[in-house]
């Protein structure tokens, strides 16, 4: 599985974006996949998950209300939309693949073997 992640850039403080992660390689029924970030000097931080064939989603508390994941099967494309941004959500956005194993395993780094090589969002204050 190949998976590329776009759409980070500058955005002002209270503004949106949307990031992408296009998936190629293999089929994902069985898949999860994430979302992550990791800001400097800080430990990569789950920010939410979609089941691939059912759709049902999961979110940390810290985005929670402000993010949205969704995903588009004919694309093979997940999708974080990101409103109210703030500051604090400068970071490094990784999207990740891995194989469903309830949601407990699905918030931490190693339910995922697949991994995006990162966009850029910087939240201006």
């Amino acid at each position: 599985v190949q998976l590329q992640a776009f759409g980070g850039g500058l955005v002002q403080a209270g503004g949106s974006l949307r990031l992408s992660c296009a998936a190629s390689g293999r089929t994902f029924s069985s898949y999860v996949m994430g979302w992550f970030r990791q800001a400097p000097g800080k430990e990569r931080e789950f920010l939410a998950c979609i089941r691939w064939n059912t759709g049902s989603t999961y979110y940390a508390d810290s985005v929670k209300g402000r993010f949205t994941i969704s995903r588009d099967k004919a694309r093979n494309t997940v999708y974080l939309q990101m409103n109210s941004l703030k500051p604090e959500d400068t970071a490094v956005y990784y999207c990740a693949a891995g194989t469903w194993r309830g949601i407990t395993i699905a918030t931490q780094e190693y339910a995922y073997d697949h991994w995006g090589q990162g966009t850029l969002v910087t939240v201006s204050s």
